[in-house]
């Protein structure tokens, strides 16, 4: 008689679910749980991996240091980290393999796409919002900079670069692969444009580039709205 029959998978499978389910909802996660109307969801949402308390320090953290980096006049370095750290944390909110609520969440009457979406909104907006206030903490040293082109210049390739590694994470399932292909195009732009203009900031100030930034985020928007659709005819 094979060993691996006498496994009780059901019993093992409640188990893991107890384990993830057990802790008790503090006061974020139950003003979550309504304003998303589902539990589920909501657990679903702070279970995120770049949402938790360690990674939010980490990301706090590199963006002060960004914010303090000053290379020249109207050169601000947060310009061009906010978007890698958006970057990177937007690969793990597709967390096979790093998210404890993964396999469960899959299980979930909720839809894959709408966990993955709330999710991607959260940490694009929590990123944002980190990447602003850094920047605002820069306007002081920058009086050249005009506040619109501080607030915005580099939302767009946050957003292009966001949508391209969630892309890539989610179509060959690794948010470490997403992570790399959104931070390694970044990161090639950048350069690119400094070598041709001299300016490590081109990269977001150039409005030629805009157009492109949007196309870029729709195909990728498409690509993961493609990849998370329901799949028939499978239990």
């Amino acid at each position: 008689m094979n060993d691996h029959d006498d496994i009780d998978l059901s019993r093992v499978w409640v188990n893991v679910a107890a384990e993830v389910w057990r802790r008790q909802p503090g006061r974020l996660e139950r003003t979550a749980a309504r304003l998303l109307r589902s539990p589920g969801l909501a657990r679903a949402l702070l279970t995120t991996p770049s949402l938790l308390l360690p990674w939010l320090i980490a990301s706090t953290v590199v963006l002060t240091v960004g914010a303090l980096a000053q290379r020249g006049a109207g050169e601000p370095l947060i310009w061009l980290i906010a978007p890698a750290v958006a970057t990177i944390g937007i690969a793990y909110c597709y967390g096979p393999g790093l998210d404890p609520a993964w396999e469960l969440s899959c299980s979930m009457p909720v839809s894959d796409r709408l966990i993955l979406l709330t999710r991607a909104v959260a940490v694009f907006a929590v990123n944002a919002a980190l990447g602003l206030v850094a920047s605002a903490a820069t306007l002081g040293t920058h009086a050249s900079v005009g506040t619109a082109q501080l607030t915005f210049a580099w939302l767009l390739p946050m957003t292009a670069s966001c949508a391209l590694a969630l892309a890539v994470a989610v179509t060959v399932r690794s948010p470490i692969a997403g992570a790399a292909a959104g931070l390694g195009a970044w990161i090639i732009l950048v350069l690119q444009e400094t070598v041709a203009s001299r300016q490590y900031t081109t990269a977001v100030t150039d409005a030629n580039l805009y157009l492109p930034y949007l196309a870029v985020a729709a195909c990728g928007a498409a690509i993961v709205f493609f990849a998370t659709r329901p799949q028939r005819g499978l239990l």
